[in-house]
């Protein structure tokens, strides 16, 4: 069962749901399904069994090669 990030067009959260099968994904707060999915990124855990270690934090990227040497064509 995954757990999905969405933001709240209506009270402006950001949360996770947990859904099963074909549920609508319905806001916790205020009730809304006025929801957009977010791009959220998957955890892999460490080798030595704990938590996933974290690097330092860098800037978003769209995925495309040129966006890592600052030439983005999204910019």
């Amino acid at each position: 069962m995954p757990i999905y990030e969405y933001h709240c067009d209506k009270c402006e959260a950001e949360v996770e749901i947990l859904l099963r099968g074909k549920e609508t994904p319905m806001c916790p707060q205020c009730g809304s399904s006025k929801l957009d999915k977010l791009l959220s990124v998957a955890a892999a855990p460490a080798k030595t069994g704990g938590l996933p270690v974290c690097g330092p934090a860098e800037p978003a990227t769209c995925g495309r090669p040129q966006c890592g040497s600052g030439r983005c064509m999204f910019d």
